[in-house]
């Protein structure tokens, strides 16, 4: 009895970390799109940056709340009140938006990933992760859709264009392995049947899936392999630098001070 007591303790220990990954992750991107609001090179985008980021933002809900139940606090507490020290996302997800080029390119990346290992938390025995994950997929795929098409236009435009992507590209790069991991053990993920496949397999599956697109752009693939061979990431992922997440949790907080005060 002792032994299976303590098993299911680690499975909802996993369960929560891997939640509050992910809803790190979602949180901190769909701030970064809200700073667009007004910004975006066309009214239409500023539309659809408010939507997109109203999405990641519902998906942070949904991963804090799964938190809650596995024991990990309460959900606005895990959005808001936790430290940048204490953080699990990926790097790339709040690191400054830069020129637009730069923000879609980031943006496509990050989606192309989420896809990835959405499917493969869909796909495994984890009921009520399986369902969250195959909802955001239906969302997250027009998202993906838009974010494809400015790389592939930015791309084929050329002159400026082609080059300030490019220069998205080299700097987002070092980015990658971070982004492609998990802030839990992956092996235990696959292991407590949370995860369907193993790491190095999503990582194929992402490159897979971002190769025709990046060709389409003009960019060329071997370095994201490259970049992803150089560092392995077959365990727990570092925590992300700090400045970043310190900076968006400051400036979130602070609105949400100001909000608490109309109030």
């Amino acid at each position: 009895m002792v032994a299976r007591d303590s098993g299911m303790l680690d499975r909802g220990r996993i369960l929560g970390d891997l939640a509050l990954q992910l809803g790190d992750e979602e949180l901190f991107l769909g701030h970064r799109d809200s700073e667009w609001l007004g910004l975006a090179p066309e009214i239409e985008e500023d539309v659809a940056f408010a939507s997109m980021a109203q999405d990641e933002v519902r998906h942070a809900a949904f991963w804090y709340e799964l938190a809650e139940t596995a024991g990990m606090g309460q959900a606005d507490a895990l959005a808001f009140d936790r430290p940048a020290t204490d953080r699990r996302h990926a790097a790339l997800c709040a690191r400054p938006n830069g020129d637009w080029a730069h923000t879609v390119l980031r943006h496509y990346l990050y989606d192309a990933w989420d896809a990835v290992r959405l499917m493969a938390l869909a796909e495994a025995g984890e009921e009520t992760v399986a369902q969250g994950a195959r909802r955001m997929l239906r969302e997250e795929h027009y998202h993906h859709l838009h974010m494809e098409k400015w790389v592939v236009d930015l791309g084929r435009a050329g002159g400026e264009a082609g080059q300030r992507l490019l220069k998205a590209f080299q700097a987002l790069l070092p980015d990658l392995p971070h982004l492609a991991a998990f802030a839990v053990d992956p092996q235990a993920l696959v292991d407590l049947g949370i995860l369907a496949r193993p790491l190095p397999d999503l990582r194929r599956e992402f490159v897979a899936r971002i190769s025709p697109t990046l060709a389409k752009a003009g960019l060329p693939v071997h370095p994201v392999e490259a970049a992803l061979a150089a560092q392995p990431e077959d365990r727990a992922r570092s925590v992300a630098p700090l400045a970043d997440a310190e900076e968006l949790l400051s400036t979130m907080n602070g609105v949400r001070s100001l909000g608490a005060a109309a109030w």
